[in-house]
């Protein structure tokens, strides 16, 4: 354990006693390699696209098993280019899920489509395939499933459905870099699969970054024309394309991490089943581990009671902990347009009053978890706020 000493020197500062993501230790372990790719990349004036972004593509399309990998600048541009590429556009619907960031459903709209939501499975927390075909119109295009928090929504009959209806799969993988279904890696078994690498994903770049995979020529060339404005060469526009191209800087550090991405998978993996055995026994739902997933653990959220007085208490007590969703993405104002109601997706809304986000990265040190632990037991039996003052 922690000692006091440590405890009260944290609290001095303000700072949380055990974090929920160390972004500085991580860099620390890899800090001359970071230091040297990027000097590299700014001696070499490749500052867009360029050899690294380049090398990397090829790195990370062979970890994903595709034939093909596009960086660009975003994972917000990666739903975008995916979307556009797969031939979404205004009057299409597009079949997704609201318990997710709100990028993917932007995403979509930016096509001019419209995102439908089904709700998710109260146990793995993803995409419930059992109610996609009740929301299947003639105007439905597209089904993008979201891998939440690592772990892959159940890929095969929502392939089977959209196989038979005739729809494109875009899987949005921007929290399961290296998660696998049945041994197939995220991003590998729908039409298109879409990443982020946003700096406090799995692996993460130092600034914005994403990345659209797949196995098809020309989906892939068409998404690497539209992320540098349309263009087959220079100057020869032959689409209306965009401004979504990755910068060397990303790419060289992205390359560097690549060396490290399966043991901190391993790590993360590692530290969720420290906190399964810990908390096994409470009354507080865990992630569910399907025998067949590689769940690579972006997010370890646990279902809560009294969610709010819980994160309360944890951060007096010098706990660090998230959110991933507090409102799902049918009841936040900016998409009232889609005409959602409360009440639409029970599930989903009870998953956003219950989740809370533990600490979770490859240098979080096992008495660390076992003091999130423990405190996140003491946290939850006090009694509730509402009792207290009644």
């Amino acid at each position: 354990m922690l000692s006091s000493d440590l405890i009260d020197l944290s609290r001095k500062r303000n700072e949380p006693l055990i974090p929920f993501l160390d972004l500085k230790a991580q860099y620390q372990q890899m800090k001359p390699e970071i230091d040297a790719a990027v000097a590299r990349t700014i001696e070499s004036a490749q500052f867009v696209l360029g050899p690294e972004v380049a090398a990397f593509e090829e790195r990370f399309a062979g970890y994903s098993n595709v034939k093909h990998c596009l960086a660009v600048n975003s994972g917000t541009s990666a739903l975008h280019l995916a979307l556009l590429a797969a031939g979404i556009s205004a009057g299409d619907e597009v079949i997704t899920v609201s318990m997710t960031f709100v990028a993917t459903t932007a995403a979509i709209l930016y096509c001019g489509a419209k995102a439908v939501f089904v709700d998710v499975d109260p146990d793995t927390w993803t995409m419930d395939p059992e109610l996609i075909e009740a929301a299947i119109t003639p105007r439905t295009k597209a089904i993008v499933p979201v891998h939440l928090h690592g772990l892959m929504a159940d890929m095969d009959p929502i392939m089977e459905i959209a196989r038979r209806h005739g729809l494109v799969v875009i899987e949005d993988a921007a929290q399961a870099h290296g998660a696998e279904y049945k041994g197939h890696r995220a991003g590998s078994i729908g039409d298109l699969g879409c990443f982020s690498f946003y700096p406090g994903k799995n692996l993460g770049a130092y600034g914005e970054g994403g990345a659209v995979v797949c196995n098809d020529p020309e989906l892939a060339h068409r998404v690497g024309l539209l992320r540098d404005w349309g263009q087959e060469s220079k100057y020869n526009h032959v689409l209306p394309g965009y401004n979504y191209r990755m910068d060397g800087i990303q790419g060289a550090v992205l390359n560097v991490k690549m060396n490290y991405i399966e043991a901190w998978t391993e790590a993360r993996r590692s530290v969720a089943s420290q906190y399964d055995r810990l908390l096994a026994g409470h009354p507080y739902k865990r992630p569910a581990r399907p025998a067949n997933c590689r769940h690579v653990y972006h997010v370890y959220a646990v279902e809560i009671a009294h969610r709010d007085d819980v994160q309360k208490r944890l951060q007096a007590d010098g706990v660090a902990t998230g959110i991933h969703y507090p409102v799902p993405v049918h009841l936040q104002k900016a998409y009232a347009s889609l005409g959602n109601q409360k009440g639409d997706f029970p599930i989903t809304e009870a998953l956003a009053n219950r989740f809370l986000s533990l600490p979770i990265y490859a240098e979080l040190h096992p008495e660390q978890v076992s003091e999130v632990a423990f405190k996140l037991e003491k946290a939850c039996l006090e009694e509730p706020a509402e009792a207290v003052t009644s």
